[in-house]
């Protein structure tokens, strides 16, 4: 073989080697990535199919309900709940009424099926994404609870 040939064929091995570790590379990534919904969104059907992803937001007081090692509680973000299953231990910070972080998958009976759960590690932090949402979730609320006293005005004639 030529040295020209040889040259030409290490660098196509070359480029090969590195198509092969790139794609395996975002093979690995996208299969990591977990994306972040509310329970909002979750919802309306806007949740990622198929896939795992974290749902974010406060633990509804009196919903955690414990059963041996399998814990259930709702997430919500003031406007929707989603119903949560965990089955390990949970952080020492998950409380009702507090911010949780859950990632798992939605299962087909409407229960995210959590893989894990993470708690709001002290008073002052919650994820920008949460806090987004909660605050979105409330000025609807609010909105949607104001409407009806605009709409029973009397009108003038």
């Amino acid at each position: 073989m030529k040295p020209r040939h040889k040259r030409i064929a290490l660098i196509v091995g070359g480029l090969a080697s590195l198509a092969i570790a790139a794609g395996l590379s975002l093979n690995a990534l996208d299969s990591n990535i977990a994306m972040y919904v509310t329970p909002s969104e979750v919802a309306a059907g806007k949740s990622p199919q198929g896939k795992a992803f974290r749902i974010g937001g406060l633990v509804k007081e009196g919903s955690v309900k414990r059963q041996d090692m399998t814990v259930r509680f709702v997430i919500t973000d003031m406007a929707k709940e989603i119903p949560v299953a965990y089955t390990g231990i949970l952080p020492d910070l998950f409380r009702d009424g507090k911010g949780a972080v859950v990632q798992g998958r939605l299962g087909s009976d409407g229960v995210f099926v959590a893989s894990e759960v993470l708690a709001k590690h002290d008073e002052n932090y919650m994820p920008p994404e949460a806090a987004a949402a909660l605050k979105q979730a409330q000025m609807n609320q609010s909105a949607a609870e104001a409407k009806p006293a605009i709409d029973q005005a009397p009108k003038k004639p």
